[in-house]
């Protein structure tokens, strides 16, 4: 990644009457990276994206595209910007590719060659001359993607994309939209409610609740960061293996699992552990570790509230 970010957020704010409903969020984007953007039901991550896209006007605070201030210079701001809001409106009548001229014919200084460059950039070369109403979702989709990154933007904005799609179609995007941000070296921000889908798709998420940003950092860091590990053995004869992690572990129950003895050890602990089994002619077949996934970690920190 650049180290120049292509979105920089600085203290945005929006405010209806004495509501603030988003508050002084700053945030910075890069390119061919894939921002999560997540947050609980009426946190605020709609109105921010909407102010970002200048769908809805800033009551304080800077959104800065590509060095230029969006209040200042709205055109050459948002001219960097692609996006898509849930399912992309086409022409169901018309093929893809007539879809993609179309809009083409609204975009100044963009060369027709694009038009098949961004085909092949979402896997639509054997469909493009198909209408559109025969199309799946995931297609439509891709489509819709094609058409936003048609003027090469630097920044693509996902508003819920994998919303309706089954197990393939979702594993498609995910697919995708890694391959765009590297090869059109986008920076990419995506809003979604699937919370595993997001722990495979992105490199950093960022949480907002209550209308501020609680939290930023990278997938890896959210899922494993924790100090303690929940730690299965895998043993036998069990019972006796039971007995001995009580003694070698004051104040732990070891819990009984389907895959062994469940305990809360440190890192440190976990060989230290299997030594003394070991030496106690207990046979440890297996020894896993339970790490907290994205999931996990984003209901802890919202206190389990429900996602947008």
């Amino acid at each position: 990644m650049e180290n120049q970010p292509v979105l920089q957020i600085r203290h945005l704010t929006k405010q209806i009457g004495n509501k603030k409903i988003v508050e002084d969020v700053t945030l910075d984007i890069y390119p061919g990276e894939v921002f999560g953007f997540l947050g609980p039901n009426g946190a605020g991550k709609t109105t921010t994206i909407r102010m970002i896209v200048g769908l809805i006007s800033i009551t304080a605070g800077d959104v800065i595209i590509r060095g230029t201030n969006l209040k200042q210079n709205f055109e050459k701001a948002i001219a960097h910007v692609g996006g898509i809001v849930e399912n992309p409106e086409m022409y169901k009548f018309l093929t893809g590719r007539q879809n993609l001229i179309h809009y083409w014919r609204m975009c100044d200084g963009v060369k027709k060659e694009r038009i098949d460059e961004v085909v092949r950039l979402v896997g639509l070369e054997q469909r493009i001359h198909d209408p559109v109403k025969t199309y799946s979702l995931g297609m439509r989709q891709r489509l819709g993607v094609a058409q936003a990154l048609l003027h090469s933007p630097s920044l693509l904005i996902l508003d819920e994309p994998t919303n309706g799609l089954d197990p393939a179609g979702i594993r498609e995007i995910r697919e995708y939209l890694r391959k765009w941000a590297r090869e059109e070296n986008l920076a990419v921000m995506v809003s979604s409610h699937l919370l595993s889908e997001m722990e495979m798709m992105c490199d950093r998420i960022g949480i907002i609740q209550n209308g501020k940003l609680i939290d930023v950092k990278k997938v890896g860091d959210f899922v494993g960061e924790e100090e303690q590990l929940n730690v299965i053995y895998t043993v036998e004869p069990a019972a006796e293996a039971k007995m001995c992690l009580k003694q070698l572990l004051p104040g732990q129950t070891p819990e009984v699992t389907p895959q062994g003895l469940q305990v809360t050890l440190s890192r440190e602990q976990i060989p230290q552990i299997n030594a003394e089994l070991v030496k106690r002619d207990i046979a440890v077949y297996g020894i896993q570790t339970a790490t907290k996934t994205l999931e996990d970690k984003f209901l802890e920190v919202t206190g389990g509230n429900q996602i947008v």
